[in-house]
């Protein structure tokens, strides 16, 4: 699906998904346990892509992370600025993160990769490998499943990946994955989150 496409499905959303699922208190205690170690191990500025409402790149920043967020979708960014004025956001996609070579320490990308194409999801994946460090760590969330299959997302068409296959893709980017792990949130629908270092 075109970032065109999510974007505009996004935008005319965006209150809504911030009411349902776009603050912090949202996030399940293992998941910010889980970014809380990974950040607290990251050298250097992390980015936070796909930022969405701006709640996790406020989460880092008061744990004391150098953290920005970006997003392609414009009334995130406008939220984001509103709702959480001392962190800093602005207007970028996964495949274009307008960072210099080998400057970032950390890429979130927590649920940012869910509507990208998986014939297209290299190219972020590329992208993010381009802008770390040596060093530097990657975290994902996503949708896990036993195949790689589509699906009808409350906004917009998502995938869920078999993590393995996953895995394989990220490591093809130029990284080595060093954690992954699963759980049922629902029934159907199973989270993945996927560590690795540059």
């Amino acid at each position: 699906m075109s970032v065109e496409r999510v974007r505009g499905a996004y935008g005319r959303r965006a209150g809504e998904y911030e009411a349902a699922v776009g603050r912090i208190e949202h996030v399940e205690e293992a998941d910010l346990a889980l970014v809380a170690r990974w950040a607290s191990g990251i050298d250097g500025p992390i980015l936070d892509v796909g930022c969405g409402p701006g709640q996790w790149t406020d989460h880092l920043r008061l744990l004391g992370a150098d953290a920005e967020g970006i997003d392609p979708t414009t009334e995130f960014i406008e939220l984001a600025r509103e709702t959480y004025p001392e962190s800093r956001y602005r207007i970028a996609q996964a495949e274009a993160l307008g960072v210099a070579d080998g400057t970032l320490g950390g890429v979130l990308a927590w649920y940012s990769l869910i509507h990208t194409a998986p014939d297209r999801i290299g190219a972020a994946l590329t992208e993010f490998a381009r802008c770390l460090r040596p060093g530097g760590g990657l975290l994902l969330g996503f949708f896990a499943g036993e195949r790689l299959a589509s699906f009808d997302h409350a906004i917009t068409t998502a995938h869920a990946w078999p993590i393995a296959l996953l895995a394989a893709e990220v490591e093809a980017a130029g990284f080595s994955v060093v954690h992954t792990e699963s759980r049922e949130i629902r029934p159907g629908r199973t989270h993945g989150a996927l560590l690795a270092t540059r």
